[in-house]
């Protein structure tokens, strides 16, 4: 396509005006400290900080713990149905505004359900938003049920139970939290159970742990999707595996710097994987704490990385062929795509 030759100056625009998919964004990492006080205010929940200012402050995570233990102070302001709902939408409406067609959105139930608040409260309130978004925002909108990893595999089979009689809701489940020490193999039954449920199944494999729990990610828990995966790198079958089997990797370029996963995005493995021919997808993760939402991941990437406009197209695209939505719906977002692209020749 002619586009592919779009000069450098023009390239962070095109970025912007694309239409793409989101396809790693935890819903409880969006909620930005704004939100979260407005949030607590009208619960009525005291928070260890005493203002926005000083919550943002404290966002200079180590390491992924470090993160999730103020990602989980964060969340306890959620307890009602309408939190859920405005969580949701303050990040749809976002997603439009940075031309998200189609968003893929994880959520934890077991942090609420761990805290009172009942499961049918956490899936109606996002399910709201979603349904809302499509009819007024024009955005594809899903829910990913996750596991937590860190708890027992009994307690994941618990939530599932739970979310049986909300099974038409939810596209698909996925295993976030804590890495280390917690391979894909210990929620070997509960992956079962969801793959015969017809639910997609996806996982989070090689951000902190080993390419072993990406092998097992797919070999065990069979998924269709490695959440991260720039591990990958270190196990050159495995890369090979990948690009065969043209298995998406949902990377999150700021969130793996702010992490710690890599020192800056100069030395991110991004280009890499493309290279080698891996169907790659650029994501946000927890934008309100990793310092970017979808379009800014895009743009300082392709900064650090000097990336074309080819790699934009291709990013893009996998985005959407890696989406769970239908091949009509992935056909007529991909012909907007090119639109886009056309345009830009022109």
């Amino acid at each position: 396509m002619s586009a592919m030759t779009i000069a450098k100056h023009r390239l962070p625009q095109l970025l912007r005006d694309m239409p793409k998919a989101e396809l790693h964004i935890h819903i409880e990492g969006s909620l930005e400290p704004e939100l979260i006080f407005a949030l607590a205010q009208r619960n009525g929940v005291a928070l260890p900080y005493p203002s926005v200012e000083a919550l943002r402050a404290a966002y200079a995570f180590t390491d992924l713990q470090s993160f999730l233990d103020i990602y989980y102070a964060g969340a306890s302001v959620l307890l009602k149905e309408d939190d859920f709902h405005d969580m949701a939408w303050a990040y749809l409406t976002k997603a439009a505004s940075e031309n998200v067609l189609r968003a893929e959105l994880f959520f934890d139930p077991q942090t609420h359900t761990a805290r009172g608040v009942p499961f049918e409260v956490v899936i109606k309130g996002l399910t709201r938003a979603c349904q809302r978004a499509k009819v007024e925002l024009g955005v594809s909108a899903a829910l990913i049920m996750c596991f937590l990893r860190h708890l027992s595999e009994e307690d994941a089979l618990k939530t599932l139970d739970e979310a049986l009689p909300w099974r038409e809701l939810i596209i698909g489940v996925g295993l976030d939290s804590s890495e280390r020490g917690h391979p894909p193999e210990k929620f070997s039954r509960v992956f079962d159970r969801c793959r015969d449920l017809g639910l997609h199944v996806v996982a989070h494999a090689g951000e902190e742990g080993p390419p072993q729990y990406i092998i097992n990610a797919l070999d065990v828990l069979k998924v269709e999707r490695i959440d991260h995966g720039v591990r990958c790198v270190e196990d050159p079958a495995l890369v090979q595996r990948l690009a065969r089997e043209g298995v998406p990797l949902t990377v999150c370029p700021l969130s793996n710097v702010k992490l710690c996963v890599v020192k800056t995005l100069r030395e991110h493995k991004l280009k890499t994987l493309l290279d080698l021919g891996l169907k790659v997808t650029i994501n946000s993760d927890d934008p309100a704490y990793f310092g970017g939402y979808l379009n800014q991941n895009f743009i300082e990437t392709f900064a650090a990385l000097d990336l074309d406009a080819a790699a934009a197209y291709t990013l893009a695209r996998n985005s959407f062929e890696a989406s769970f939505a239908s091949a009509q719906e992935q056909a007529s977002w991909i012909a907007r795509l090119d639109e886009v692209f056309q345009r830009s020749a022109d």
